[in-house]
């Protein structure tokens, strides 16, 4: 057992049923699993040194411009994610139809947000085209996309294609996503290479990746190479990166206290190595959508991202987000 009073190798049964204490024996609600997990991680993110001293109460905005490590390109705080729900073209956002897709964008943009989280796998570019043909300016927003592909000339067909759907000369970043090997800096040389080629003729403005291990999201912590990287964090643990799989080799379901510190503690030394870091999974993938104010205040005053998205389904929930960071208050 845990400091938190609960096991995080329970697995996806205990994460539906509730979590077993050791005393009293007793099962509790994922609500109030979730609500010890928040505030447990966030007294021990103080105590293990890996809050930074803010001084003076902080205050947050969702507009408010962040710029991304050393590679110097800016966007709002808040994203929007648009890979609710998504493979393989088909998201959420896109099976709502065009028209409201579109529309949702528009609000976002309206309201202040200026960096839209895409990818190939979402189906988004088209969209996002359609919205920058509307009232989304091109030079007012950060385009994030993704490729899975693993060979460099895919990937150069890749960048051709995406500027094609988005309809523009450039793409702010580009990552690789969804890296699971903590070698992928050997294995995927050739294809980093593409990219940094790209970005050296103007086709790009960073490059980096989007990690689903922990290992691999170590390695691009320490490489050079890597301009922003995509993490998963939250304050309880779930469907974020474990240091250690379970003892059958399986990823957890949901991480322990300690295990969600060491994923704070990698994305620091990524910021402190000048990586523009990005957040993800703020709401568990939809399974703590009811708690993303305690997740806002856990991972804003942690100061290891620079910025993060959330994926939405209507203009009240970037409303609702954007009143969410605004609450959150450092001291």
């Amino acid at each position: 057992m845990t400091a938190l009073g609960f096991n995080g190798d329970q697995g996806p049964a205990a994460t539906r049923k509730g979590i077993l204490e050791d005393s009293p024996m007793r099962w509790i609600t994922r609500r109030e699993f979730m609500k010890r997990s928040a505030v447990a991680t966030a007294a021990s993110l103080s105590m293990a040194g890996l809050r930074p001293a803010w001084g003076a109460e902080t205050r947050f905005s969702g507009t408010m411009k962040r710029t991304l490590g050393r590679c110097g390109v800016q966007c709002s705080l808040l994203g929007m994610g648009t890979g609710t729900q998504a493979w393989n073209g088909s998201s959420a956002q896109n099976r709502k139809g065009r028209k409201a897709f579109v529309s949702l964008i528009e609000h976002a943009h309206a309201s202040g947000v200026t960096y839209f989280d895409l990818a190939d796998m979402y189906g988004a570019h088209d969209y996002m085209k359609d919205a920058m043909k509307n009232t989304v300016k091109r030079e007012d927003v950060l385009l994030l996309t993704k490729t899975v592909s693993r060979d460099p000339t895919l990937i150069k067909a890749d960048l051709e294609r995406f500027r094609r759907e988005l309809d523009t000369d450039y793409i702010d970043v580009v990552l690789l996503h969804c890296l699971t090997e903590p070698g992928w800096t050997e294995k995927l040389k050739p294809c980093m290479d593409a990219l940094a080629d790209a970005k050296s003729k103007g086709l790009i403005r960073a490059h980096g990746c989007s990690c689903h291990n922990f290992g691999a999201m170590e390695t691009a912590a320490d490489s050079p190479w890597t301009d922003v990287l995509l993490a998963r964090i939250n304050p309880f643990g779930i469907k974020m990166d474990a240091k250690n799989l379970t003892p059958d080799g399986k990823t957890k379901e949901v991480l322990n206290e300690q295990e969600v510190l060491d994923v704070v503690a990698v994305l620091k030394r990524a910021r402190d190595n000048g990586v523009g870091v990005l957040g993800m999974k703020i709401a568990g993938e939809g399974a703590a959508k009811d708690r993303i104010p305690e997740s806002l205040q856990f991972v804003l005053s942690s100061g290891v991202v620079d910025a993060l998205n959330i994926g939405v389904l209507d203009p009240g929930e970037i409303n609702a987000n954007l009143e969410y960071v605004d609450r959150v208050r450092v001291a």
